[in-house]
């Protein structure tokens, strides 16, 4: 596929499309956390259950994830991000007639499934439309899905208020899918097929221990932003909080990850060597995390500021280094789609891991705790990342 000018007419309309498409990732996730008191008050749930909520959509994409690409390649990326706001569009607003908790999984499930196939096709697209300029985009791309989460989180709370049904809380954010849908679509002409893996390449990464160690980098990441995503909200009701201001609260933390999510990749893409970047995010996030464990109620938006600079900044980071790896745009697209294939399934287990401890401990805090100590691990593991030595690991 032809690089493409930033600047020029059919480029920006292709970025807002991005843009908009990225939007629709998050929110039939993150609209849970702020109502779940709501939904919980009419569905009987354990904090357990409830994790499922956010854990099986986070698995959901991890298992689809290793599907996205074959579709791809099968129907084309644009049918393919098509028939995925579809799903994401036809799964939330089926929360409208929902009355079990059954009912209530499977539409994250199904919407989990959307969100993985647009995940697995669009760093691709973005390396190859883009490749003078990957992290800058990258970033532009996965801000825009914690821009979702983060107007999810926000508003959410006074569709309640408003309605009094956290159903339409949890449905109308559908209108996104649609919007996205009429832009994407316009897209059709735009979008050609990807470039062709080279000629005796493997599409398989399953043997290669370098991919496995950047999907479990990302994995245990992405588990300290589905934690967060999960269960902050409900972490402040339990101290007294509004479901209004809590939900503000995350809102607030997502969008600090919009703005790291924007900053973060610029800057690292003065340098080839992201190693120091990344350990930066990560003394972030731990700094968060103890903030919200040692002292939740004094300083209360710092230790949301300091955890959604560094999620924020990590999730792009950890696409970026494994997209580095390779240059041919489909073959780096594989691998990104196995990084987050096996790193959903670790991180989709972190909701249901942390709502475990509540139930058995009575409070959130030792999940803050074990996340810390896993950020931690994740700093050794960045040392392992020196770009002069990536074409020895993955060929």
């Amino acid at each position: 596929m032809e690089n493409v000018r930033a600047t020029t007419r059919p480029a920006l309309w292709l970025i807002a499309s991005i843009i908009l498409v990225a939007l629709n990732l998050r929110p039939s996730m993150a609209a849970v956390g702020p109502l779940l008191s709501a939904i919980r008050g009419d569905i009987p749930l354990s904090f357990s259950t409830a994790s499922l909520l956010t854990m099986l959509p986070v698995m959901a994409m991890g298992l689809a994830m290793f599907l996205g690409m074959r579709v791809a390649q099968r129907f084309g990326e644009h049918r393919t991000i098509v028939l995925s706001l579809v799903i994401i569009g036809v799964a939330t607003v089926s929360r409208l007639y929902l009355d079990s908790t059954l009912e209530l999984i499977l539409s994250a499930v199904l919407a989990g499934v959307g969100i993985a196939l647009i995940q697995a096709v669009m760093p691709a697209l973005i390396k190859s439309r883009f490749s003078d300029n990957v992290s800058l985009f990258m970033g532009l791309y996965v801000t825009s899905i914690m821009g979702g989460a983060a107007i999810a989180a926000s508003f959410s709370p006074f569709v309640l208020a408003q309605t009094g049904s956290w159903r339409m809380g949890l449905a109308i954010w559908a209108l996104l899918a649609l919007l996205a849908l009429g832009f994407w679509f316009a897209q059709r002409s735009a979008i050609p097929q990807l470039p062709a893996a080279p000629q005796g390449r493997q599409e398989s990464f399953v043997g290669n221990s370098r991919a496995w160690l950047l999907a479990i980098f990302f994995g245990l990441g992405t588990a300290s932003y589905t934690c967060v995503l999960a269960w902050l909200a409900p972490y402040y009701v339990e101290k007294g909080w509004s479901e209004q201001n809590a939900g503000l609260l995350l809102g607030f933390l997502t969008a600090m990850e919009v703005i790291s999510g924007l900053v973060t990749p610029a800057i690292a893409n003065r340098s080839q060597d992201k190693r120091l970047v990344l350990a930066v995010l990560l003394a972030l996030i731990m700094a968060g995390f103890c903030g919200l464990i040692l002292s939740p109620e004094r300083f209360s938006l710092l230790w949301p500021c300091l955890l959604g600079l560094g999620i924020g900044g990590l999730f792009p980071m950890s696409l970026i280094v494994s997209l580095d790896h390779l240059d041919n745009p489909r073959r780096a697209g594989g691998l990104t789609a196995f990084v987050q294939g096996i790193g959903y399934l670790i991180a989709g287990l972190s909701p249901l891991i942390a709502g475990m401890i509540r139930d058995q401990l009575g409070s959130f805090e030792w999940a803050w705790w074990s996340l810390t100590a896993v950020m931690a691990v994740m700093i050794v593991m960045v040392l392992r990342f020196n770009p002069k030595r990536y074409a020895q690991h993955i060929q």
